[in-house]
């Protein structure tokens, strides 16, 4: 049975800073509690026998130091293999701006939208069905051998929550979950008779 576990990344604002919409355009470091919160995922897994055997990020620092930190809290030092797809997605004009800012361009239902189904706002360089296949694409080489691998991918928020179309039923899982993860939550699936089943969604550690 083949486990694979999608972290976001942890904290990139600290208590003092004003979060803006971080994309793939901005490429930021974990602060203090960023850098707590993948010490706590790496405590989860070692905990719960969920050691991952390979891991994966994106080419973003906040990715990179967020399996960095959490592996080796786990007390494995596997290498991490970064992958492009699995970079944030591009928020176009929105890029780096305040919630505030966003929302007065586009609209809280657009966000709502985003949050809840996916749907792309206007002017973001996103292409879901690009995100969808690259999943399903990884999803069949994880599981091709059969062989009871656990998968760690660090990945973003708006990579994420395109990962449950692995499932084949998306509307499904995104009528009882709230399709995005917090900064630092876990999701948990198994391949379990021919078929992904999402174990936990935005787990909180």
């Amino acid at each position: 049975m083949t486990t694979l576990i999608i972290a976001r990344h942890g904290n990139t604002f600290g208590p003092s800073d004003t979060p803006t919409r971080v994309g793939a355009r901005t490429d930021l470091p974990l602060v203090e509690s960023g850098q707590e919160q993948a010490r706590k995922i790496g405590k989860y897994l070692s905990e719960n026998r969920l050691i991952p055997d390979a891991v994966y990020t994106s080419s973003l620092k906040r990715t990179i130091e967020t399996a960095d930190i959490a592996i080796k809290e786990s007390g494995v030092s596997n290498p991490i293999y970064q992958l492009d797809i699995f970079n944030e997605v591009d928020y176009g004009p929105d890029e780096n701006k305040t919630e505030d800012e966003v929302i007065a361009r586009i609209g809280a239902q657009a966000i709502a939208d985003w949050d809840e189904k996916a749907i792309v706002p206007d002017g973001w360089i996103v292409d879901p069905d690009e995100i969808i296949q690259n999943w399903k694409k990884f999803e069949d080489q994880i599981r091709a051998f059969d062989d009871n691998e656990t998968v760690l991918v660090v990945t973003s928020n708006g990579i994420a929550r395109f990962a449950p179309y692995i499932t084949s039923d998306f509307e499904g899982f995104s009528a009882k979950h709230n399709i995005k993860l917090s900064t630092g939550a876990l999701a948990i699936l198994k391949y379990v008779d021919d078929a992904w089943v999402v174990q936990d969604w935005n787990l909180k550690l």
